[in-house]
């Protein structure tokens, strides 16, 4: 390609870029300016109505008959709209973050939110040693991280950035003005993490999605592969690990819950069990999704291949 050329198609991406970045911020100013419950329906409407028309749906119809073959075709179609229901309002919900959370000790029951494991909370904060939770793609997954930054928890969020540059720019930006640590997945993220235990912070990763290089698990009665990354932390440093998971409750309400610590499976030389433990945490996670299966993102594809069970 000629020095022109190179130029111009430079020229072009950069302005690509900067339409791209415009149209999500005008996403984002329009779901400010219609509130967080108007904008939940307005796109929990949209992804109902587009998701079945992408691929992910084909994903998330295989993955959910795959995980419930007792259910019917048509509890199967349930399942997912649900799902892409509850993905559109999380989106829309990212423009609300600063001020959804908005929990009260003093009055806990006067808002959006609703906290379940409060003891389990203030032991991890004030033992004074470091800790580990683990969470899934349930509900408003962002949740938990603004909690352990309102009510003085050292913790670091460790995530995955969207694919879409202009999204992942947006969705950073919320995280960055809401949360506390931050850490992207990513080569020689591991050092970063271990480096916040060092410290005796915390460290907060969702387990449920596919690791190619990861342990054997079994999820919803199928293999998969788990990122082993907790557990190897638990059992270099010997501290609590704990689950929290967020429920999507009527009216726009949400309820964090907070599981007290795991009693890890060990070895013969007393160790935690690196491929127990990740187990352990994929059974918390399965117990959820069981609970709750609409309110989990089934258009990932967590087991590859999906197995065939009828």
């Amino acid at each position: 390609m000629s020095g022109f050329r190179l130029r111009l198609a430079r020229l072009a991406g950069h302005a690509l870029e900067g339409l791209s970045v415009a149209a999500v911020r005008s996403v984002f100013a329009l779901a400010r300016a219609l509130g967080p419950d108007r904008a939940g329906r307005v796109g929990a409407a949209l992804t109902r109505t587009l998701g079945p028309l992408v691929p992910a749906h084909r994903t998330a119809m295989a993955n959910v008959a795959a995980a419930f073959p007792e259910k019917s075709a048509a509890e199967h179609r349930a399942i997912v709209r649900g799902a892409w229901d509850n993905l559109g309002r999380t989106a829309a919900e990212y423009a609300h973050l600063d001020t959804i959370f908005d929990f009260d000790p003093e009055n806990p029951g006067a808002g959006r939110i609703e906290v379940e494991g409060i003891p389990y909370f203030e032991a991890l904060r004030d033992d004074g040693r470091p800790g580990i939770i683990f969470s899934a793609h349930l509900a408003n997954w962002e949740l938990p991280a603004i909690c352990a930054h309102r009510y003085g928890l050292s913790a670091t969020a460790v995530f995955r950035a969207p694919n879409t540059a202009a999204v992942a720019r947006a969705v950073m930006e919320v995280r960055s003005q809401t949360m506390g640590g931050l850490e992207a997945a990513r080569q020689g993220a591991a050092f970063a993490m271990a480096g916040v235990l060092d410290r005796g912070g915390h460290l907060g990763m969702l387990v449920d999605q596919h690791f190619t290089r990861g342990v054997d698990v079994t999820f919803m009665g199928m293999p998969a592969k788990a990122n082993p990354v907790l557990a190897k932390f638990a059992k270099r440093f010997e501290c609590p690990v704990h689950g929290v998971r967020v429920v999507r409750l009527p009216k726009g309400r949400f309820r964090l819950e907070l599981t007290p610590p795991l009693d890890l499976p060990r070895d013969a030389k007393g160790e935690i069990d690196v491929q127990g433990a990740m187990q352990a945490m994929t059974d918390v996670v399965e117990s959820w999704v069981r609970e709750h299966p609409e309110q989990w993102l089934w258009q990932h594809r967590r087991w590859r291949p999906v197995p065939k069970r009828r």
